[in-house]
């Protein structure tokens, strides 16, 4: 199974960004999203932005997966 993860962009260099989720910063390529800028979310995957997503949509992921990690927590003891 692949998973994307929202992230935030904090910054842009041509084709790379500095990302943020949850609290790791990440340099990730913007090469299949070239016009994202700071502020924008984006579903990061193996280190490239491979969408732009508004910001309530990004939140609602978010949620989601620290639900099913706190659930695999409390069912691993």
């Amino acid at each position: 199974m692949c998973l994307a993860i929202p992230a935030m962009v904090k910054s842009v260099d041509g084709l790379s960004a500095e990302v943020e989720f949850g609290e790791v910063s990440r340099r990730i390529s913007i090469w299949l999203t070239p016009d994202v800028k700071p502020g924008d979310y984006v579903l990061l995957h193996t280190g490239y932005a491979i969408n732009v997503i508004d910001e309530a949509e990004a939140i609602k992921t978010l949620s989601l997966l620290e639900e099913a990690a706190d659930g695999l927590d409390s069912w691993n003891g």
